[in-house]
Order: C-alpha cells, then structure tokens, then sequence
C-alpha cells in the first residue's frame, strides 16, 4: 500500500494586527490599509490552507506581536482557525520572544482543532486521516520573552509513524539582524531526527538543509518595515509517510516593500530626478511601499542636501502618485549620492583643499595616526568604528564633505 500523501503549511512571524512602521508617514487613506495587512495575509492563509487541502498549519512563534496580544488580532485569529476547523484542519502554534506564554490572552477555551504548544518540556502530537497516521507535530512554546537556552536540544524523534515536524522559534547559526533567543545550530537540529523543522524568528525566508532533515524559515507573513524588502508569505509542504517531495514558498503578503536605486549622475536637476524616481517606482500591479536609494555623484548632490530639499522632493512624488487602488507610497528617500569632485586636480592647486588631502593622505598611510585621532574624536563626534575598514570609510566621508563645503564656498 502507498504511502499517504498530504499537504501542509508552515508560517511564523505572523505579528498579526501590527502597524508598519510607516503609518506614521503615510496619508489616513493609506495609513487605514496598513493597519490592516497582517490581518489580511493571514486570512489569505487560511484561504490557502482550505483550497489546498492541508492537512494541518503550523505557526512557528510570533503569532502575535506582543506579549498581551491585541483583542482584534485574537479574535481574528479565532475565527480563522474555527473556519480551519470546520474543514477538518488541525493548527499547531508555538509561541516566541514577542508572543510569550506569559502574556495575556482572551481564549480561555480553545478551539478543538488548536493545539497550543506548552513551555516545560516538547509535546508531540499526532495528525490523523482516517486509519493512517500522516505526521508526529513536535512543538515548545517560550514562557517568557527572553529564552536564551537552546531548546532544540530537548527534541528527541518518537518511534511513531509518519512524517516527523519539529516546531520551534530560534536562531540558527546567529543568523544577523536577528536576536539569539534559542541559539542552535544544524548540527543539533540534524541530531533530533526530525523530517521537517518548521522554525521561525528569521523574517526572511530561508532552506538551511533540504532533505532528512528539511530546516526551513518562511518569513514573516507579512513585511512590517522598509528592511523587509520583497516578496513575504509561508510555506506549503508536500509529504508522502515520512519523506518530505517538495516545498513550495508562497506569496500572501498584501503590501510589499520594495526598494530602487538611482544613480544621479545622469540626472541634469532635480525635476529630471523627479520623473525617474517616478518611473522607476511603479513597477508592479499591487500595494507598494517603495524606498528610493540615491547613488553616484554629480552636481545634483549640492542641491539634494539643501535644507527642506528632499523632504519637498517626497511631497511632490506622494502628490503625483496619489492614493490609488493598488497604490504606490513613497515610503523614504535616501541619499548617498557624493559630491561632483576631482580630487587629484585639487591636490596639485596648492591651496587649503590641496592641503586638506595631503593630510588625509598622510593618515591613510599612518593607521595608528588614524586610529588615535577616531579615538580623540569617538565621544563628540558619537563615532563607532570597529575596525581599519570602518576608518578608512570615516575618512573618506569626512574629506568629501569638507572638500564638499570648501569647493562650494569658492564657487560662490
């Protein structure tokens, strides 16, 4: 007899019911749908699970973005697993750092089909259809915030039937821009004898190991800052007994940020800039948070640092693009675009700039030189370089914006 096949989806990092971080900036009418896109993507979760006919759905920490979870993102919640449940699918939920067993909550009865992981040891539950077992779900929740330990070292694989799913927030490998709360590394996931880890806490989606075991992050479900450009979703996983066929990612995010660079040096003036920002913004037909990355040099640098310059520049691309259905915001622009200069032209005119790079070329050929002047300059100047290449790039911001500054005022 063939082994069963079935389907399931991982998601984590759901946060549901929090605001982007660019409510504060964006119009009321654009403000009132961020509000609600978390809520959204999950319920194009539970759409999903349905017509794909999961078996079960597991979330993998940070169902909510706050120990005492907001009422209106439990409620919806709620519903969405009751609709899971009237479609015989099972929920599996581990709690993480932001949503910790410890907080408050309004469920005081759970829905049959919900199965909440506890905090003091791995509980492991099994997933029936009919006579056959598809899978063993593995799971611990955080009971509190900060868990340091590593609780993938407390999973150990049962000797039961069908596919087995570890479910667990953490950190593998000190992945960056993410906090080590449960620390671990492959090799000790590897060692649990797991099929498939569901893990979460890295916003991004990521394989670390495909095949016995399969260690995967979905992502968050949805994007909630200008950092989590692209494309957000969960993971739909296809299984026959206790091998793993494929894994899908699948985008369910409502609002997507996205990011787009613009070399300025092929700009002539600011209206120029205008329209390829313009241009370049609009590129895909849903809602958009678009961040706009300034590079290159070329006199436009000058008159993109005057006061109140970029903040009119925002102004005036919010106005054009309107509020739409879909929509595209200006989320932020940012300017690293450098000053028009030659430098080896200034250096043999003998003047204070010439000066002014002949220093820095003695520093640059002194490290210990440079080393103690970052030192003498770290507390006024609130510096934190950590190493040769973190000065090396000080110094040269330093010496553009001084050449910057004196090459202005002699063309006055």
């Amino acid at each position: 007899m063939p082994d069963p096949k079935f389907r399931f989806i991982h998601a984590a990092d759901v946060h549901l019911d929090t605001p982007f971080a660019a409510i504060g900036r964006a119009a009321p009418e654009i403000a009132e749908r961020l509000r609600d896109a978390s809520l959204e993507a999950f319920d194009a979760l539970v759409r999903m699970a349905i017509d794909r006919e999961a078996a079960f759905v597991v979330f993998a920490g940070d169902l909510h973005d706050a120990a005492d979870r907001g009422v209106r993102s439990q409620l919806r919640f709620l519903r969405g697993v009751e609709r899971l449940g009237e479609c015989g699918i099972r929920v599996f939920v581990a709690h993480g750092n932001h949503d910790p067993l410890d907080g408050w909550s309004a469920m005081r009865r759970a829905p049959g089909n919900l199965t909440v992981f506890g905090a003091e040891a791995v509980e492991a539950y099994p997933v029936m259809r009919g006579g056959d077992t598809l899978a063993q779900v593995y799971g611990i929740s955080y009971p509190r915030r900060d868990v340091t330990a590593n609780l993938s070292l407390l999973f150990r694989r049962q000797d039961t039937p069908g596919l087995h799913v570890g479910v667990l927030h953490c950190n593998v490998g000190a992945q960056p821009d993410h906090l080590a709360y449960s620390p671990c590394s492959i090799a000790d996931l590897t060692a649990a004898g797991m099929d498939y880890w569901a893990l979460g806490h890295i916003h991004r989606h990521l394989r670390l190991a495909e095949g016995r075991p399969w260690i995967v992050y979905p992502g968050s479900l949805q994007a909630g800052k200008s950092s989590e450009v692209g494309p957000r979703g969960a993971v739909l996983v296809e299984a026959a007994g206790s091998a793993v066929e494929r894994v899908d990612f699948v985008e369910l995010d409502r609002i997507r940020f996205t990011q787009v660079e613009v070399d300025i040096s092929n700009e002539t003036d600011l209206h120029s800039l205008r329209g390829t920002i313009l241009k370049q913004a609009v590129r895909e037909e849903r809602d958009l948070l678009v961040t706009v990355q300034l590079s290159g040099r070329g006199p436009l640098h000058r008159d993109l640092r005057r006061p109140g310059a970029l903040a009119d520049l925002i102004r005036d691309v919010r106005d054009e693009l309107g509020v739409a259905s879909p929509f595209v915001w200006l989320d932020r622009i940012l300017d690293q675009t450098r000053p028009e200069l030659d430098r080896e032209t200034i250096r043999r005119r003998g003047d204070f700039s010439s000066d002014l790079t002949r220093l820095v070329d003695g520093l640059r050929a002194d490290p210990e030189a440079l080393r103690s002047l970052a030192a003498t300059l770290s507390t006024a100047a609130q510096l934190d370089a950590e190493g040769p290449e973190d000065l090396e790039s000080l110094l040269r911001e330093a010496e553009e914006r001084a050449l910057d500054l004196l090459e202005s005022e002699q063309q006055r």
